[in-house]
């Protein structure tokens, strides 16, 4: 389970999608950084990134972590969405993991991730969706 301050620092990243565009060059940086890595610049603005997008890397894991057992087996895919920007989520709604494939468009919908039983705490996300 995350650390509640950190939990608190990615909230706009996790359910609102944000990241940080560089006002020196326009690099949309997901999640945001401190440092542009193409340009060094250290200014940026707030965009909101698309939620649509396609699948550019498939997996399946088999062997969960922590929480995750019940999903098994848990598709995963990294995403590219619509304005170039990449991001690893869950792949909801699949009847068969296995039919995930390098192209599928995706779009992203905002759901429950995580549950900890312990402390009954939610934790939300987004995760993908073939359309």
């Amino acid at each position: 389970m995350e650390s509640p301050a950190r939990s608190w620092r990615e909230y706009p990243q996790r359910y609102r999608l944000e990241a940080a565009k560089c006002t020196k060059c326009g690099k949309v940086l997901y999640p945001p950084r401190v440092v542009c890595p193409a340009c060094h610049g250290r200014e940026f603005e707030t965009v909101t990134l698309p939620r649509d997008g396609h699948v550019v890397a498939p997996t399946v894991v088999r062997v969960p972590p922590t929480g995750f057992e019940e999903e098994t087996p848990l598709p995963i895919a990294v995403v590219e969405l619509s304005n170039g920007v990449r991001l690893m989520v869950q792949v909801a709604d699949m009847a068969d993991p296995m039919e995930l494939k390098i192209g599928d468009p995706v779009h992203l919908e905002f759901r429950k991730i995580q549950q900890d039983g312990e402390a009954g705490l939610l934790f939300y996300g987004h995760k993908a969706v073939r359309d």
